[in-house]
């Protein structure tokens, strides 16, 4: 049942606290309250705000049960209104409505209790309760008397409450007179508290600086120290530079020396290089002298196998010659004995004897018919000359097949193009 009070119109809940640090109930004053409620329909609820409390949009008035302890235990609450920005504002009288879904529904006495945005109690209603009008809060008169009675009860009481109106008005004033008190109470308790944080502040700055203080001792007593040890080094270091220093000058006097030495090496060196040039050149020169006479060995060694092979030729011609000779001698012999027989044969066979045999002291018709070997071979291309070709001719050839290293001594094939050219590459690199 108590949830159900609980609820609002406002998925937000409001700010609560489980203690109450302090309470000033005539900040905030209700007005208008009744005695009861009838349940089942919405009510009003009436209230001032004094000029010494400022409100806030977080601020709630809520229905507490009677005899709540903290600001926890409200029923329901709706969120204050914000004040005007007249200048009247805290003389206006301020509502809130409650709607009758949210209110309880038994007949224990409720009160408005006004709550600030930190929980905090601010202002409370008398009690009420929410009930039906019974017979017994009507007033009956039976008799003139009693009706006298009462009106002077009622001046009595119109008198008395003029009074109370004015010791009303009195405390009133005097409590906005305390109020007024106790703001300036409360300020300068501000101050007190203000003041004594900053004594603490200070003093906790005082004991820092005191640890400050002896640690800065210790640094300077090790600065002392690192002192002392810094003019020892220094001392030291002045001792090893002035050492270092006649090792200087003597440095540079072997430097002077090995510098002209350098000098010297130089001079020879560029003369070596020079003369190193020089028996390139002449190396050079000789490597294509040493290549023509291998080329001039290989024609001769060529020439001369071939006069080998015409003397063999020659050797074996000459033997055949003298054996056709043999038996031209032995037919000669056999010719006298032959005639007898028939000299028509002889006669006829004498022509072609002529041909066949001929004269054995002259050159042989197969031997006078026989090309000569050529004697000239390029050794590369294997290509032959004739023999009367010029020398230089042939040699130009030969050189034409050959790429010389124009760094180096070194011959390549032309054939080998490729490689020729990655080599004088390598030369230009370096």
């Amino acid at each position: 049942m108590e949830d159900m009070f609980c609820a609002c119109n406002s998925l937000e809940e409001p700010p609560t606290s489980a203690v109450m640090l302090e309470t000033h109930f005539s900040q905030v004053v209700f007005a208008n309250v009744e005695k009861f409620y009838v349940p089942g329909t919405d009510i009003t609820c009436f209230y001032n705000i004094s000029q010494f409390f400022m409100p806030h949009k977080k601020d709630w008035v809520g229905i507490f049960r009677v005899g709540w302890k903290t600001t926890r235990e409200y029923i329901t609450f709706m969120w204050v209104p914000e004040l005007s920005d007249s200048k009247n504002r805290y003389a206006e009288q301020q509502q809130v409505t409650f709607k009758a879904y949210y209110l309880p529904k038994d007949d224990e006495y409720y009160q408005f209790c006004y709550v600030d945005q930190d929980g905090q109690i601010h202002g409370a209603s008398v009690p009420f309760q929410f009930r039906t009008e019974t017979k017994d809060d009507m007033l009956v008169v039976t008799k003139e008397g009693e009706m006298e009675k009462i009106q002077q009860q009622n001046e009595t009481l119109l008198q008395e409450n003029k009074n109370l109106k004015k010791n009303l008005a009195s405390l009133q004033d005097q409590n906005m007179h305390l109020q007024e008190e106790l703001v300036a109470a409360k300020a300068l308790q501000d101050k007190v508290n203000t003041l004594e944080d900053k004594c603490e502040e200070l003093e906790s700055q005082k004991k820092d600086l005191e640890k400050e203080k002896c640690a800065m001792k210790e640094d300077l007593m090790q600065i002392k120290k690192e002192k002392e040890s810094a003019l020892y080094e220094k001392e030291k270091i002045g001792n090893q530079l002035k050492t270092i220093w006649h090792q200087k000058e003597e440095c540079q006097i072997q430097l002077h020396i090995q510098q002209k030495e350098m000098e010297n090496l130089q001079e020879g060196i560029k003369e070596k290089a020079m003369h190193l040039e020089e028996l390139k050149g002449e190396n050079y020169q000789l490597n294509a002298a040493l290549f023509r006479q291998q080329m001039l060995n290989n024609i001769q060694e060529e020439q001369t196998l071939a006069l080998q092979i015409l003397k063999k030729q020659k050797d074996e011609l000459e033997l055949e010659n003298q054996k056709l000779w043999q038996e031209n001698e032995v037919l000669k012999a056999r010719l006298p004995e032959t005639r007898s027989s028939s000299a028509g044969v002889v006669s006829q066979s004498l022509p072609n004897s002529a041909i066949l045999f001929g004269n054995p002291n002259s050159a042989s018709p197969a031997i006078a018919q026989v090309d000569p070997v050529s004697l000239k071979k390029c050794p590369i291309c294997q290509e032959v000359f004739p023999n009367d070709i010029e020398e230089q001719q042939y040699l130009d050839h030969v050189q034409n097949h050959i790429l010389d290293c124009p760094y180096c001594n070194k011959t390549f094939d032309s054939a080998e193009k490729q490689v020729y050219d990655d080599h004088v590459f390598c030369h230009n690199l370096d």
